[in-house]
């Protein structure tokens, strides 16, 4: 099938055929595994961050302008006409200007990935963004959730259950698997880069350094750590942003003499680090999924984060990692001191977790999903 894919938030980035670390080539990759043909049908930005309505008013009237190009120049046949158009990650700030208005002048199926409906922002400055994902949801043919959450807010728009389908976050754990077959190596070299003890226990966090919930996932993680000091491990830290500095300068408040700060990290670099560490540990407040749970888990290191919104589905409780109730300080502390003592169970949390996640939650598995869900439309039936 020939699928128009669209992401009004983020356009895909670079020209290469799948990014490890990029959501929108993470998914035309999958598609394309699935067995169908994949076009980006436009690099057209939608985003609004500031409640702009003079900005959402342009953004509207020139994604209108663009839909109907878009739709001339394919059924002119300027363009390969597409059999789907797939829009990627939809929501008040990014609505999608284009999916509904060719999907209708064309005749062809809808489908969403990544749709998110807030009512609370009915009225407000993204008021004209939030009404037009409501009503690209409810034309959707088929709306793919990556959270339980979203289905909720999802499937009160929609007539019919059936075109709401989970498909959860996913990426390529290839280049972690490679790192995890080189964890060795890359320990002694980060051990001597950073004056780290590669014989006591690295406990990785990762993350930007930018929004109130990442700073304050980072005191809660050294919060939690303070409260073991009677036994040996060194903190790993991986990130950089605006809140750096204070951040920085908490740990080593809480935390004196025991962590090591990285900096900014490209994914080359990264995914070396998540292999090297022991365990990952990372209170993912308000994050959608916890997606350097992911990364860590791909690299064979086992997670302690809080059971909140999306963690659920991304780290499995007793064999991938520990999750706690969130707010817990305390139960967090104790399942990082559990695991920092049991290296056997560590080790094996690892090996689960690289396995769940290449089953579970690779690219081969989405593609699988989608190739199953799209079989549902006419053409959709791909060749494999």
């Amino acid at each position: 099938m020939q699928i128009a894919f669209y992401a009004p938030l983020n356009p895909p980035a670079g020209t290469a055929p799948a990014d490890h670390r990029d959501p929108s080539r993470l998914l035309m990759a999958a598609l394309v595994r699935a067995g169908h043909a994949v076009d980006l049908a436009s690099d057209f930005r939608s985003y609004d961050d500031d409640g702009d309505l003079v900005r959402q008013l342009a953004q509207r009237d020139e994604g209108v302008a663009l839909a109907r190009m878009l739709a001339s120049q394919w059924r002119s046949g300027k363009r390969d006409r597409p059999n789907l158009w797939f829009t990627h990650h939809v929501y008040y700030k990014a609505p999608d200007w284009l999916g509904p208005l060719v999907t209708e002048e064309l005749g062809i199926p809808y489908v969403i990935a990544e749709a998110s409906f807030a009512p609370k922002q009915a009225g407000g400055r993204w008021a004209m963004g939030h009404e037009a994902t409501a009503d690209a949801i409810r034309r959707a043919d088929m709306v793919f959730c990556a959270t339980r959450h979203d289905v909720i807010g999802v499937e009160s728009l929609v007539l019919s259950r059936e075109r709401v389908i989970r498909l959860h976050p996913f990426l390529d754990p290839a280049p972690y698997s490679r790192a995890n077959g080189m964890r060795e190596e890359y320990r002694d070299a980060i051990a001597g880069a950073f004056g780290l003890d590669a014989g006591v226990p690295w406990i990785l966090v990762a993350s930007k350094m930018k929004t109130s919930d990442e700073v304050e996932s980072f005191r809660v993680a050294a919060t939690a750590l303070a409260s073991l000091g009677d036994i040996a491990w060194r903190l790993v830290v991986a990130g950089d942003g605006p809140a750096r500095s204070g951040i920085e300068s908490a740990i080593d408040a809480a935390l004196p003499g025991r962590a090591c700060f990285l900096g900014d990290l490209g994914f080359a670099e990264l995914a070396p680090v998540f292999a090297a560490s022991d365990l990952y540990l990372w209170p993912a407040i308000n994050e959608t999924y916890g997606a350097t749970a992911y990364e860590a888990q791909a690299a064979g290191v086992a997670v302690v984060s809080c059971a909140l919104r999306g963690v659920p589905d991304s780290v499995a409780d007793g064999q991938t990692g520990i999750r706690v109730r969130p707010g817990d300080t305390a139960a967090l502390a104790q399942a990082v001191r559990a695991l920092l003592l049991n290296s056997s169970r560590r080790s094996a949390m690892g090996r689960a977790a690289m396995a769940f996640m290449d089953a579970e939650r690779s690219v081969d598995a989405a593609a699988i999903r989608l190739g199953r869900a799209l079989a549902r439309f006419p053409g959709g039936l791909a060749k494999t």
